[in-house]
């Protein structure tokens, strides 16, 4: 008899185990995300960090306004966070007299090892401890003209840091 009940209950535990699941799959939608903030030429490396975070923020909310218009084209509700993946980011600088400027800042934590300044050199990444600025590559100097001084105040560097990332939500 327990014989037969052991054949019994293996063939019931076969026939659950290949009975069709009835369970829908999570739908979702992925998107990017990207942020910026201001940052000061020298930033500290708090500075740094805190815009980075700043931009950060910026790019979640650019990536969930992006996943709620998918959501509502597709007729959708978007939930839950299913997932975030950080992208990184840059710092860049510009002047009125150039388009780009050399930034000498801290570097923020950019979530990977080597870079994050626009022209900079490829470091390995346990060549300088983190908040160490990265060098930067310049190019050779282009001859300029010389303009007329018309009086006005020259204008001051702006720079701002940038940050990507990547959103996934569920949808109902």
């Amino acid at each position: 008899m327990a014989t037969a009940a052991l054949v019994a209950a293996g063939t019931l535990g076969v026939a659950s185990a290949e009975s069709p699941s009835t369970a829908t799959p999570v739908r979702t939608v992925s998107v990017g995300g990207v942020g910026q903030a201001p940052i000061t030429v020298e930033a500290s490396t708090a500075a740094a960090d805190a815009a980075y975070r700043q931009a950060l923020a910026a790019a979640v909310a650019d990536g969930k306004g992006k996943a709620e218009f998918l959501a509502g084209q597709a007729g959708a509700t978007l939930t839950a966070v299913q997932s975030i993946t950080e992208g990184g980011g840059y710092v860049q600088c510009t002047s009125p007299e150039s388009n780009y400027l050399e930034y000498k800042g801290a570097q923020p934590d950019f979530g990977y090892s080597s870079g994050g300044v626009v022209g900079a050199a490829s470091a390995p990444a346990s060549a300088s401890p983190p908040g160490t600025p990265v060098p930067v590559v310049k190019s050779a100097p282009k001859k300029k003209k010389h303009k007329k001084t018309t009086g006005k105040k020259a204008a001051a560097a702006s720079c701002f840091v940038s940050a990507q990332i990547s959103l996934s939500y569920a949808l109902s």
